[in-house]
């Protein structure tokens, strides 16, 4: 980031400025989710050379966001070392929050994800994670700007970073135990390009998850996304009604949450986690209500594009937000389906009844359609911000990993092995409590982040007119 301050700062227009930014974005969008080549072409076959262009153009694209941030920087730059600093830290947060939430919204790989483990992380339940990379950022620029800064004005920074630093590395503790529960997680490593196959993926995973399912310990047991990969109705009745009643006897000890289609050719279809207890009146279901572009809704005039490719897309029905949580064994689970916790803005709406707000978090993934790449780790990132964010633990089944326990910290304290057929049993800590952070992100959304980030751009904008 502060290579990129450095050459904004020596560009001879708002255009070139923007310009660099764009080459920046593509070339930093490409390399963070250069993996959809896999999903494009290794598993749905579309042509080498198609899915390349398809993967830059989608970063030039969001790129457009950060080019019109550069050019923004470069016309308000000019008067004040402080004040560019600040300018550029509100323009590319305004971009980054732009990326995440417009048009759906894809924020993978947004600068905050880079400060999970370092000193910054302290600031995740006050802020999260687009005020994380402002912070980011506005250090990004203060490096490049120092030396141009009066010794006044270097005071004042000093003085910012370790009032910063001596407040939130106190770390207080805005959540407290609400009890532990022990979990056993199901990672089926069924192939990707066998999955949804009636001759081999199908059988597979039914019959392995219905054996694990039926052999679990823990008083909480989770299989990840579409775990099941039928519809209800297209299953063996008897296959159906027996993993119904492994859980729903009036004496049962555990409860599950199971991935699986649901709806019908006249309804419409979800992609839905089944909860399944004792003494159960209704099913309880989770609705998947962030749903992913391209592969559970077709943006209007791009059938062409995913009618190149061999993969089942379709458009699902979108789940309400903030469902209510799935209650067991005196804990909240709230269910959260593939990228949905990339959306802390969405997943914090539950907070807003503190009384009803989720103890645990629980992701049903399945990353198996980008093989053996960074995909898995970027995403294993999202969910240890999303604990610091809301001081909740997590706990990840997935089909081929990351499947972990992580608590309200973020520390992984169990996972299994990648690309391997296993079971993880564990306990986790329940958490109750609001962060700052839920509380405000839970009324508001990101409204206070962008509400400061223009009153930062009003500002610095009156005073270049007053030069």
């Amino acid at each position: 980031m502060a290579v990129l301050v450095f050459v904004l700062q020596r560009a001879s227009s708002a255009r070139q400025a923007a310009a660099y930014g764009l080459l920046f974005s593509i070339a930093w969008l490409s390399a963070t989710f250069w993996w959809l080549f896999i999903a494009m072409h290794t598993y749905g076959g579309l042509h080498p050379v198609l899915t390349a262009v398809a993967i830059v153009a989608l970063a030039a694209a969001l790129g457009l966001y950060y080019a019109g941030a550069a050019a923004v920087y470069w016309q308000l730059s000019k008067f004040s070392p402080v004040w560019a600093a600040l300018v550029f830290s509100a323009v590319w947060t305004m971009a980054e929050m732009a990326r995440g939430t417009w048009l759906t919204g894809f924020g993978w790989g947004a600068v905050g994800y880079a400060h999970v483990d370092g000193p910054l992380a302290a600031l995740a339940p006050w802020v999260g994670a687009y005020g994380i990379g402002a912070v980011a950022t506005w250090l990004s620029a203060t490096v490049v700007l120092w030396p141009n800064n009066r010794w006044s004005q270097r005071a004042v920074v000093v003085a910012f970073v370790a009032a910063g630093a001596l407040l939130f590395n106190a770390s207080p503790r805005w959540s407290t135990e609400s009890g532990t529960l022990t979990v056993t997680l199901l990672q089926g490593n069924i192939p990707q390009d066998e999955k949804f196959e009636s001759g081999s993926g199908v059988p597979l995973a039914l019959r392995w998850y219905g054996e694990q399912l039926e052999a679990a310990k823990g008083r909480l047991v989770v299989a990840p996304e579409t775990a099941i990969p039928l519809l209800p109705q297209e299953l063996d009745p008897v296959y159906w009604e027996a993993l119904q009643a492994r859980f729903s006897a009036a004496t049962g000890t555990q409860a599950a949450l199971v991935g699986i289609p649901w709806g019908n050719y006249t309804q419409g279809y979800t992609n839905t986690v089944v909860g399944l207890g004792p003494q159960q009146t209704d099913l309880w279901r989770y609705d998947k209500h962030h749903l992913v572009p391209f592969g559970e809704f077709i943006p209007p005039w791009f059938k062409w594009f995913t009618r190149m490719m061999n993969i089942p897309l379709g458009d699902f029905n979108r789940g309400d937000l903030g469902q209510a949580s799935f209650a067991w064994s005196g804990q909240r689970l709230a269910p959260n389906i593939c990228y949905e916790d990339l959306f802390g803005e969405e997943l914090g709406v539950r907070f807003l009844d503190p009384a009803n707000a989720p103890t645990i978090f629980v992701n049903l993934s399945n990353i198996g359609w980008f093989g053996d790449t960074t995909a898995v780790d970027q995403h294993l990132q999202i969910s240890r911000m999303r604990a610091l964010e809301f001081e909740r633990p997590f706990v990840r089944a997935t089909n081929t990993g990351a499947t972990v326990i992580m608590d309200h910290r973020a520390h992984i304290t169990a996972a299994l092995p990648r690309y391997t057929r296993g079971v993880l049993d564990g306990e986790v800590q329940g958490r109750q409590g609001v962060t700052p952070f839920a509380w405000w992100v839970a009324r508001f959304g990101l409204w206070p982040l962008w509400l400061v980030a223009l009153a930062i751009i009003a500002l610095a904008w009156r005073k270049a007119l007053s030069k």
